[in-house]
Formats: structure tokens, C-alpha cells, sequence
């Protein structure tokens, strides 16, 4: 019997997952608190969104996932801006042996999850060097962010179609 699991294991292909590279494609950062100041006490409250974006590349088994996020920090008090952050960084992965079915969801969740230390430190180096105590965002649940993606299409799909078409 040992034989024939692991024949079975032999069958199956061998999932290869490879960074081939990282980067920033795009990044802003507005120090809005100096431009125009708050006077008085300043307590932030910070606002943090994420969006993802896989792409295939050209070459043969290569994938690109844009993670964006956009980060607000405002006064609780009185609702003023005190910075916006706003990062697009890049990861380039070459993965082989994942089935079709697997690949949406590995894309969505685990590229975004090996790059994600580095998105935090970025992030952290650029609010304390843009005058603010340095920002350490708390590790991010790609998978409910997966799904509530696919929730989210699903709804808009059933809503699209209750709606006749005119």
C-alpha cells in the first residue's frame, strides 16, 4: 500500500515558486499636517486599504502582483488630514506545477503575503522620515480579503443579472 501512495504522490506535479523580483511602481506621500497645521492635541486614527491586482507577464509562467495600498491618518478629534500615503509595490514570481484552478487564489493571497514584510518596513521608514512616529502595520488577512473579493463579484454577478437588460 505504501507503494501506491506513493506512487500517487510521484504523479502529482511539484508546486516551484520563485521572487524573481520586488519593487515600488509607484508611491506618494503628502505630510498634510505641515502643509497646514492642527493646532492643539492630535490623536490619529488611521485608515488602511488594500487592493490587488495579478497580472500575467509575457515569459512563460511568470506573474506579477500589484499590491496598492492606501494609507489616511486623521485627527479623531476634529477629522482633519494629517497624511496620505499612497504605495503600488510590484512583485514579480515565476511559479510552476499549481494547477489553473489554484492559480487566482495563490496569486491573491500567497504572492501578496511574501512580499508583504517589505511593503511594511517601506511604510514604516517613509511616515517616521516623513515626521510621524513610524508607522508598523499589523500583518494583513489576504485570505478574507480573497474572500470578500469573490463575495463581493458574486453579488455584483447575481445583481447584474436580476437586472433586464434594456
Amino acid at each position: 500500500m505504501a507503494e501506491k501512495e506513493n506512487g500517487a504522490a510521484q504523479e502529482q506535479p511539484q508546486v516551484k515558486m520563485n521572487i524573481l523580483t520586488q519593487f515600488i511602481r509607484d508611491m506618494s506621500f503628502e505630510n498634510l499636517l505641515a502643509q497646514r497645521g492642527v493646532g492643539g492635541e492630535v490623536t490619529p486614527d488611521v485608515t488602511v486599504s488594500v487592493n490587488l491586482e495579478p497580472k500575467k507577464r509575457p515569459a512563460e509562467n511568470q506573474y506579477e502582483v500589484i499590491t496598492k495600498l492606501n494609507i489616511e491618518s486623521k485627527n479623531k478629534e476634529g477629522g482633519e488630514s494629517l497624511f496620505l500615503l499612497e504605495l503600488e509595490y510590484s512583485g514579480v514570481f515565476h511559479i510552476e506545477g499549481l494547477p489553473d484552478e489554484q492559480l487566482h487564489p495563490f496569486l491573491l493571497v500567497e504572492c501578496p503575503r511574501m512580499v508583504f514584510p517589505f511593503m511594511r518596513r517601506i511604510v514604516s521608514d517613509v511616515t517616521r522620515d516623513g515626521g510621524f512616529p513610524p508607522l508598523n502595520l499589523e500583518n494583513i488577512d489576504f485570505v478574507a480579503l480573497y474572500r470578500t473579493e469573490i463575495a463581493r463579484r458574486q453579488a455584483a454577478a447575481a445583481e447584474e443579472a436580476k437586472t433586464p437588460s434594456a
